[in-house]
């Protein structure tokens, strides 16, 4: 099976998971590339659509909570024919020669955009070849309804009703979480885990992280926590790919021996483990990183749109807590550092959810229907020939 992935420079998340993706088809032997979908349309649609939408992210949380709320209540946004259609489709002819030169037999997508690209394609080119959209995020984000796959991956299986529509049938739905890389189904004993995080094994420590973007009132927070923190308390805060914060708080926080500031972390599996207690915005990927973890999470909402449904979604199942102020988040954590029972209660609701290896669930769900694709071919053309 030869797996084309496509993915869009939108933040990290959507890129994460295809990685995550892809890794296990490598570990299995599965060929499989990934695919920038916006690149099909031009070199600047990726770098004006992605440079955009980190600018915004990053600066201009607002706009891209109304922008999305927009997106809700108007679903005809996305709907064959609108103008965000007809931006996606202006691919679709490169996609094709793409998937003919490369001999695909599956395409994957994990964003809602690459779906509307192939979904276009498709229609343009019938072809025989499995497909399917990953959901990255506890929602059924708009347009995903406007898109036509084989199979949608979804994050769990009480969203069924969100997702489920004319197109989205339930025998198309798949339940199988999140994809996220295989080293955090892997957990380093607790103590190492601390020692390598420069922490002391009887410390409590708390890791903070507001995406790979570094977004979100973390300087404040991190102001709020400082003067709360006791001796015997650890916060490690992960700054991403923002340079500028991370150097800003090196400086601030130079001569507090129980405060790590962190730039882009390679291994945050090891760092999870590290933590008891995990303080973030509520993306996709990373409060599903930490769930597989068990690590309790404190949410902080830092730019709404479909992450608020991840918040959401964590909290009901007793995993997470969030505050409306930095002050009511810092005192939150705080509390919760040194309370060892809520913790462990927390830890326990997610070790319930039971969340398997979503990548795993994805290649053999899309191995069989290649297989099943493949099998009816033949038995075309057999009856071809007679």
């Amino acid at each position: 099976m030869r797996t084309l992935i496509l993915s869009c420079n939108t933040g990290e998340g959507h890129n994460s998971c295809a990685k995550a993706i892809k890794e296990y088809y490598d570990a299995v032997g599965e060929v499989c590339v990934i695919d920038d979908a916006l690149r099909f349309i031009s070199a600047a649609a990726t770098k004006i659509v992605a440079g955009g939408h980190v600018f915004i992210y990053r600066h201009m949380p607002g706009v891209f909570k109304w922008g999305y709320h927009i997106s809700e209540k108007h679903p005809a946004l996305y709907s064959n024919g609108s103008a965000v259609y007809r931006f996606m489709a202006q691919g679709s002819e490169r996609l094709y020669r793409r998937i003919v030169a490369g001999e695909f037999d599956a395409v994957v997508c994990t964003h809602m955009f690459a779906s509307l690209m192939l979904t276009e394609m498709l229609t343009r080119h019938p072809m025989k070849i499995a497909t399917s959209f990953v959901a990255t995020d506890y929602t059924c984000s708009p347009s995903v309804k406007d898109s036509i796959v084989d199979r949608y991956f979804i994050p769990d299986a009480v969203l069924a009703p969100d997702f489920e529509c004319d197109v989205i049938t339930e025998d198309k739905m798949v339940p199988t979480g999140i994809p996220v890389r295989q080293m955090f189904y892997r957990c380093l004993p607790v103590d190492e885990a601390k020692r390598r995080a420069g922490v002391e094994p009887e410390h409590k420590h708390l890791l903070m992280m507001c995406g790979s973007m570094g977004c979100g009132p973390m300087e404040a927070l991190l102001k709020k926590l400082s003067q709360g923190l006791s001796s015997n308390q650890h916060i490690t805060v992960v700054c991403g790919r923002n340079s500028r914060l991370e150097q800003k708080l090196k400086k601030q926080y130079a001569l507090r021996r129980n405060i790590h500031i962190r730039g882009f972390v390679q291994d945050m599996s090891a760092l999870m483990d590290s933590a008891d207690l995990y303080l973030t915005k509520p993306g996709g990927i990373s409060v599903t990183e930490a769930a597989v973890k068990a690590l309790p999470m404190v949410f902080v909402d830092a730019v709404a749109g479909c992450e608020s449904y991840n918040s959401i979604h964590f909290i009901r199942k007793g995993g997470a807590k969030t505050g409306n102020t930095v002050e009511e988040l810092a005192e939150l954590c705080l509390k919760l550092l040194d309370n060892d029972e809520k913790r462990g209660a927390m830890r326990a609701r997610l070790q319930a959810m039971e969340l398997g290896n979503a990548a795993k669930v994805i290649c053999e769900t899309m191995q069989e229907l290649t297989k099943e694709l493949n099998t009816s071919e033949n038995e075309e053309a057999a009856q071809t020939r007679c």
